[in-house]
């Protein structure tokens, strides 16, 4: 006996709806590991979109020192990405147009980045106050709100602005790179990067940083092979990499003490390049009575000043 397609699953539930990752190219990485979102839906004003993600309770990179928490810095990595991919799939700008961050802040609230038994769901409100970018077509600069919440409560918050420039833009602009000028003021590296706890870490992998021979001076070094930082290929140090330099930069300013960035605000002025010396200062520290400081870190490439970050939050023993 036949059976006709139209009478395949009659009487049987109805599936429930599935959860599982947006696509990991719409928030340009490539690994689905490290994809923290998992849905979108647009609101009627198409200017806000309401996002779910989960992030894993044990991760190798965005995990505090003690594992108890997350990194406050997976907040602003899935910023990052929410930017990413409501630029894609709500304004349907295609894959392969290239994004530049000018600027991204992102401010947690400690207690609500506590690692649970089960993983953490979130919700995520992108605000897109300005006109979309639509198609193919290269934007001006475009700003972006983000509210992240655990069960109701507000977990971080922050702000961007980024612009999308198309392949062919994006090809001459990266054609165009000016010859490198070595400085003679450069300082004398050592040998070795930094120990991980003098930079708030706990694996010598993801230390980033490498000593100098001048006060609250260091030497971007990370490692291109690092699963996290570099887990999609680029020509240029990716903004992330630069907000953890910046991060380590603060807590090897305060060592043997450790800075936990609550808070950081970065902008950036220009593409970092892969082949020239990126040096990270530290240019000042505030410290206040109830036990919290604020660092500026500053980075310089080929003479000029390409980023700059303020990093705030809990000083902990190291």
């Amino acid at each position: 006996m036949s059976v006709s397609t139209s009478e395949i699953g009659v009487g049987l539930p109805a599936l429930p709806r599935l959860t599982t990752t947006v696509p990991k190219e719409y928030v340009h990485r490539a690994s689905l590991a490290e994809v923290f979102l998992t849905g979108c839906t647009a609101q009627d004003d198409g200017l806000r979109f309401s996002l779910t993600g989960q992030w894993p309770r044990a991760h190798t990179f965005f995990n505090s020192a003690d594992g108890s928490s997350h990194d406050p810095l997976q907040a602003a990595e899935t910023f990052r990405q929410a930017g990413m991919f409501v630029t894609h799939a709500e304004h349907e700008v295609p894959l392969g147009h290239h994004f530049v961050l000018w600027s991204l802040s992102c401010h947690t609230d400690l207690e609500q980045l506590r690692i649970t038994s089960r993983p953490t769901d979130f919700d995520l409100e992108v605000t897109c106050p300005d006109a979309a970018p639509r198609g193919r077509a290269s934007a001006r600069r475009m700003g972006i709100g983000f509210a992240l919440r655990r069960d109701g409560r507000p977990v971080a918050h922050g702000e961007g602005l980024y612009s999308i420039v198309t392949p062919g833009v994006y090809a001459r602009l990266r054609g165009n790179r000016p010859e490198k000028q070595p400085s003679s003021a450069d300082p004398v590296v050592t040998s070795d990067p930094m120990p991980p706890a003098a930079v708030g870490r706990t694996s010598p992998a993801d230390v980033v940083l490498t000593p100098t021979r001048t006060a609250n001076r260091w030497l971007l070094t990370p490692d291109l092979n690092h699963p996290i930082l570099f887990d999609h290929d680029g020509d240029h140090l990716p903004g992330m990499v630069l907000m953890e330099g910046a991060r380590q930069a603060a807590c090897a300013r305060l060592t043997p003490r450790a800075l936990i960035p609550a808070s950081t605000s970065t902008s950036f002025s220009r593409y970092v390049e892969l082949d020239s010396p990126c040096w990270i200062d530290t240019t000042g520290v505030t410290s206040s009575s109830d036990g919290t400081a604020t660092v500026d870190v500053v980075g310089v490439q080929d003479g000029e000043i390409v980023f700059t970050s303020t990093v705030s939050g809990p000083v902990v023993q190291g």
